[in-house]
């Protein structure tokens, strides 16, 4: 019989929401994670003072350590730290003739000046990147693979509500112990609660990466890329070296020159070219913490004449404008703590629909095999597989977080070391599960993802500050992160104890057609 519209919804939802699926999950942890970026910063940085605005006296003290150490560098580099914090103050510069990848950095305290010891770590940073650009593959294979597996999901979510006609009835429906059907409640559960957020976030994570998917706007219109980032972003004509020594407009001076420029915004991140000379060009950033910064381009500034560069106005039309406003509700810039925390929750529950589909695909299956106690190769690596991803990435991130308490400071490639531990743990959780029945797989990888997360306030306390002391000083970032932690634990060691104490049903005995003594 041919199938009903319907009843095709379910096929493509099945299937393109499985093999793609292992990547959206992956986007979808390490995305969630994102949203508190700079204050899992603060928490990898305890050398750090907390959320601290820079002061003119350690603006100056970063112009005096630039002049004495940075002198004849080709550029110098200032950070300034985050109003949300997880950062300093931080000055680089690089030096003539030197590998352009050798620079000098140096982080400041925001308050008074002072050099600070800080460990090397790429934070909070690398969490974000990681759910587009993934890792140890090339961004661009990267990008092409997180692209087709949004469009799928974007697909998935439309045939979803499709094929459950009954959706937001089943989303009142939870039922326990049940099995698939239990399974099925979950995902609909997962997935209707936060449905608004999940079409948004796939619908507006393919608009921020647009060019990839379809360059051809760019192609039609431009000579090339560098063209068409020209007329988006005009930037003043590049000046050569004058060998005209000049005075280099102080930093405090930029700044406010910037926050006059800006209304008030403040510059997160500033560049001098040929600092100390008579053409050195200062390019200011602002910062993008809510909707005003986002709405500012660079600003130039003559450093040595302490005058601001005029620029023609952006090429920017009615689709530019809305493309930047896709970008800030994926990324959420401008959310303040309580916004943030639903991104946060509405990522967990993303997450949390992705494995309870992967999971519902073997569950769903398994019941249909001819012996379900030796299942076929396919099925069996889609389940390992499921898995390996779901219990293996969370537990990459606690251990990820240990290392970065647990390796020495002065550790050569330190912050490299703490990405690779992440993988080591991920990879040796696939190769433990592979050798292990999968009820007792999916136990034993849940039961150490429970035991690592309640590890790392542990060590925390141990190796820096812990939740008393956190809580002492009034530092809500140290708190929340520390709880955020504990709660994860719990998460993990209650599904373990569940899967443990699951007793599958028997399935029920096939009926024989030509039997007498079928029931009338």
């Amino acid at each position: 019989m041919k199938q009903g519209f319907r009843q095709s919804m379910a096929w493509l939802h099945t299937w393109v929401g499985l093999i793609p699926g292992w990547i959206l999950y992956i986007v979808f942890v390490f995305g969630s994670a994102a949203f508190f970026q700079y204050e899992i910063d603060a928490w990898m940085r305890p050398e750090l003072p907390s959320r601290t605005a820079v002061t003119p006296r350690a603006l100056d003290a970063a112009d005096a350590l630039l002049l004495r150490r940075g002198a004849g560098a080709e550029s110098w580099s200032i950070s300034l730290p985050s109003a949300r914090g997880g950062s300093g103050l931080s000055v680089s510069w690089s030096i003539p003739g030197q590998d352009r990848h050798d620079r000098k950095e140096i982080t400041l305290d925001p308050r008074t000046g002072r050099e600070l010891g800080v460990r090397e770590t790429r934070g909070g940073f690398f969490l974000y990147r990681m759910h587009f650009d993934l890792h140890y593959i090339s961004v661009r294979w990267a990008r092409y693979l997180v692209c087709v597996a949004a469009l799928a999901m974007l697909v998935a979510i439309l045939s979803g509500v499709v094929t459950h006609k009954k959706i937001f009835t089943d989303f009142f429906q939870m039922r326990f112990g049940k099995g698939q059907r239990s399974w099925l409640d979950a995902h609909n559960a997962t997935g209707v609660l936060a449905l608004p957020f999940h079409v948004m976030i796939t619908y507006t994570g393919l608009v921020t990466l647009l060019f990839t998917l379809m360059p051809w706007a760019i192609t039609a219109n431009f000579a090339d890329r560098d063209a068409f980032y020209e007329a988006s972003s005009p930037r003043p004509e590049e000046r050569e070296v004058s060998g005209v020594a000049a005075p280099t407009m102080p930093l405090s001076q930029m700044v406010a020159s910037a926050e006059r420029q800006w209304q008030g915004t403040r510059p997160s991140y500033i560049n001098i070219e040929h600092p100390g000379d008579l053409n050195a060009t200062a390019r200011l950033y602002p910062e993008r913490s809510d909707w005003a910064g986002s709405r500012h381009s660079a600003l130039y500034i003559d450093a040595a004449q302490a005058r601001i560069i005029p620029l023609p106005e952006p090429v920017k039309g009615g689709a530019s404008m809305t493309r930047e406003v896709m970008v800030d509700l994926h990324t959420g810039w401008f959310a303040g703590y309580g916004l943030r925390w639903l991104y946060f929750l509405s990522g967990l529950g993303g997450t949390a629909m992705c494995a309870t589909g992967l999971a519902l695909w073997c569950v769903k299956r398994r019941t249909k095999l001819p012996d379900p106690a030796c299942p076929h190769f396919g099925f069996r690596l889609v389940e390992r597989l499921n898995i390996g991803f779901i219990t293996g990435a969370p537990a990459g991130i606690a251990i990820y977080f240990l290392a970065n308490r647990l390796l020495p400071s002065a550790m050569a490639e330190r912050g490299e070391w703490e990405v690779d531990s992440l993988f080591i743990a991920w990879g040796a959780i696939f190769a433990w599960t592979l050798a292990r029945p999968a009820k007792r797989a999916w136990v034993e990888a849940l039961g150490a993802g429970a035991v690592l997360f309640a590890l790392v306030p542990i060590v925390n306390a141990a190796t820096s500050r812990g939740l008393g002391a956190s809580l002492y000083r009034g530092d809500w970032v140290f708190v929340s992160f520390d709880l955020t932690m504990v709660v994860l634990a719990i998460a993990f060691a209650y599904t373990a104890r569940k899967v443990l104490r699951h007793q599958p049903k028997a399935a029920p005995a096939r009926r024989n057609r030509n039997s007498a003594e079928a029931p009338a």
